[in-house]
């Protein structure tokens, strides 16, 4: 296994001589913002991410303006995801090139909380990436569909690379997350760096939380940014009760 890097060594966004991208992907459940917004927003901005995957966005009165104020806080914009993905939102950076997003709700299973897929391609210069963000249902068994589903939904993007992140609910031994994974690069495992585990925040004993990526993506570093350069604790205490999730990627560019 590779030695980990440093937390101060977490690579930054650029663009490579060969035309790649490093880019760096956020992964955190914000609780519907319900706990301190600046405290959230101050640690992704200290992140410096390209793009954010949000679980538990706001998802009725005045969701959208919620949102963008989210995104304006944290220098970013809104890429798509929210209330019409039933929860995940998806931001990014001005650096991102949007070439399209799509909503996608799961089917409903009766007496369960509705869930759904925020997704989207973009590119970083010559580097194309199709994106999905997630939050899995608490039912074990409706959760290992729902990954399957993921599957499926990524295989239909018509994007060689692709970066999935969001709350699994379960563990990395959990079927659900097992199933992924034997697809997906699970980029803690491939690459450590940071912290494991992101819940809670006053006493994490629990990875539940990822990013992932498929097999022709680099991936230079993958943790909890505890140690981050302006990532305070008291911020992530305050901030929600998850802990984030941080990955620097690299993404080829298309050949042929």
């Amino acid at each position: 296994m590779p030695t980990p890097p440093e937390p101060h060594t977490l690579p930054n966004s650029r663009t490579e001589p060969d035309g790649s991208a490093v880019v760096r992907a956020l992964s955190y459940n914000i609780r519907s913002l319900r706990d301190d917004e600046d405290a959230l927003a101050r640690v992704i901005r200290a992140c410096r991410p390209d793009l954010v995957f949000i679980q538990e966005a706001p998802r009725f009165f005045r969701w959208r303006k919620h949102a963008a104020r989210l995104a304006a806080k944290s220098e970013l914009v809104v890429l798509g995801g929210g209330a019409t993905a039933a929860g995940p939102l998806l931001l990014c950076s001005l650096r991102a090139t949007v070439e399209r997003t799509e909503d996608v709700l799961l089917p409903l299973t009766p007496g369960l909380h509705r869930r759904g897929f925020a997704t989207a391609v973009v590119r970083f210069g010559r580097a194309r990436v199709g994106l999905l963000g997630c939050h899995l249902s608490l039912n074990a068994a409706e959760r290992y569909t729902q990954a399957g589903l993921l599957l499926e939904r990524l295989g239909a993007m018509g994007v060689p690379q692709a970066i999935v992140a969001g709350d699994i609910n379960e563990p990395p031994d959990g079927p659900g997350f097992r199933r992924i994974a034997a697809e997906l690069q699970d980029c803690r495992q491939v690459r450590p760096w940071g912290g494991e585990h992101t819940f809670t925040p006053d006493t994490p004993n629990k990875r539940v939380d990822a990013v992932f990526a498929t097999p022709g993506i680099e991936v230079l570093g993958c943790g909890v940014p505890s140690d981050h350069p302006g990532v305070s604790a008291a911020d992530l205490r305050a901030a929600t009760d998850h802990l984030p999730v941080l990955a620097a990627l690299r993404i080829p560019v298309p050949t042929g």
